[in-house]
Order: structure tokens, then sequence, then C-alpha cells
């Protein structure tokens, strides 16, 4: 049985600028300060995003998730988290997708695809609706900096069939 949607939307470059309303784009590029350490062999990168984990008592988790790829990518789902960011770094350098909406109200129409180099990372500001991990060529691990502790932090939607679509990469 083959398995398709209604509708398809195409991937854009991920920048930090189109990024900007859903949260911040992990990178080198967008850090606030470049500071030359261990005797010059090594540039720390500071603030390159702003982790928001401690409503509720939350605490920082970091992990190690392993995304397998979808073909085709469907979208099918949508979540959010209202206590605390969610930060995703690619570990092997390989390109991945980003389905990102508005925080508040769902809203299907104000979906946004962004194709990720595996050099760049994303972090979910706090109520934004994404997809989960989209892996592209091959299996790939991600570190993930997120919320644990108290408290209702996971919402999901499964989206109406008319809703669903396809990602053109």
């Amino acid at each position: 049985m083959k398995v398709t949607a209604k509708r398809s939307i195409n991937a854009k470059p991920l920048t930090a600028e189109a990024f900007a309303p859903f949260g911040d784009v992990i990178d080198v590029a967008n850090a606030k300060r470049a500071l030359p350490i261990n005797h010059g062999h090594t540039t720390r990168y500071d603030d390159i995003a702003g982790i928001d984990v401690h409503d509720e008592g939350g605490d920082v988790c970091v992990s190690i998730f392993r995304s397998t790829p979808m073909n085709p990518v469907i979208i099918r789902l949508m979540e959010r988290h209202p206590l605390g960011s969610q930060a995703f770094i690619p570990l092997g350098r390989r390109p991945y997708l980003v389905v990102v909406a508005p925080s508040g109200d769902f809203d299907a129409a104000k979906i946004k695809v962004f194709h990720a180099s595996g050099a760049q990372g994303v972090n979910y500001a706090k109520g934004v609706w994404h997809h989960f991990l989209l892996a592209l060529e091959e299996t790939s691990d991600f570190l993930v900096i997120d919320r644990a502790g108290p408290g209702d932090n996971l919402d999901e939607i499964v989206l109406p069939e008319n809703q669903q679509f396809t990602i053109e990469t």
C-alpha cells in the first residue's frame, strides 16, 4: 500500500532569521561572543541558545536521541513542550528536517519546514509546536538538552487527514 498525503511543503534552508520566531539556530555563526581559549588551540563560542527549563521546578536533562529516517516523510502529528525549551544538536554532521509552527493554538497553515545542515542544531522555544526528529540520509544521533522534572511538559496532536502533508527535500 503506497502512503501519500494530500499536500506537500518544500523545506527551506535553516537560517537564524527564518527560525527566530520558533527559537534559536545552534551554530557558531550565531554566537554572541567568540573567545580563544586553551592557549589559542580552541575557540569557545558563547551564548548560542537560550535554554529555558526551570518552570515548575524543572532541571536540565542531557540525552542522546537516535533518529531513523522515514520514507516517505509524512507529517501526521505535532508536539510542544509548554514548560521548557528543547535543543537538538546533530552528532554525525548529517542533514535533517525541522518542522515547526508558532506557539499558542495550533494552526496547520502556519507550519514551516527547514532543511538543517549537519553543522546546525536547533533550540525550540518553550511552547513551539514541532515534529519529532527527522533524520534524512541514515540513522543519526542528536545530543538533546531538554527539561526533566515535575509537571506535564508534553502536548501532542494528531493532524486530521486533510492537514497531513509530505515534505519535498
